[in-house]
């Protein structure tokens, strides 16, 4: 049943997403488009970009878009809705329970220098895994694939000025990520608009 998947998948993504935000879209990626095929690599680009538009945790706001469209397609008896509320549970099940867990090890074990060593071998692989999904959306956003399937004829300058314009505003001017994002989609469409009226 289409359901019991949708939940086994996010459940996965939850149990695994090991640093949270950015460190958990490699595992959704390879969920929701190598394994089970549910959408495009290009509307997996729009749904990070919606995801990080929309208020809370990325992966959350990812199972409940994917759960709506995939439940919407298996035509449930109420339509998306199931599907966006199994998958939100999935991805947040297996959080509850290890938190739980780990919150009650640590509270008991916290001074130990085995939990301390444990505790700093992870924040590199952290740290490797957010680079990790970083650069896989700026190859989304730039060549509209993945490291395996580059092609500068997919090279997109439109979105790199756009990055780079993005990028220096934050540093520079420490600009509020929300304005940013919300003035490169306004900035990105007035672009488009005038090349596709100029026929460029």
């Amino acid at each position: 049943m289409i359901y019991v998947q949708m939940f086994i998948a996010f459940f996965q993504i939850g149990l695994f997403s090991f640093g949270g935000g950015y460190a958990a879209v490699p595992l959704i990626q390879h969920q929701i488009i190598e394994v089970n095929e549910w959408i495009t690599l290009a509307e997996f680009a729009d749904l990070i970009t919606i995801s990080e538009m929309t208020p809370g945790p990325i992966v959350l706001n990812c199972a409940t878009f994917v759960g709506q469209q995939v439940g919407q397609q298996a035509g449930g008896v109420v339509g998306g809705l199931f599907g966006a509320v199994i998958c939100t549970l999935g991805s947040v099940f297996p959080s509850v329970l290890v938190v739980l867990l780990l919150s009650a090890l640590y509270m008991r074990y916290r001074n130990l220098r085995v939990m301390q060593g444990i505790l700093t071998g992870l924040r590199p692989a952290i740290v490797a895994m957010i680079a990790a999904a970083g650069l896989s959306i700026l190859l989304l956003a730039v060549f509209n694939s993945d490291f395996s399937s580059i092609s500068l004829s997919n090279f997109h300058a439109v979105e790199v000025l756009l990055f780079i314009a993005g990028f220096v505003i934050c540093r520079r001017f420490h600009a509020s990520p929300i304005l940013i994002i919300f003035g490169s989609g306004i900035a990105g469409y007035i672009i488009y608009r005038l090349l596709e009226l100029f026929g460029i």
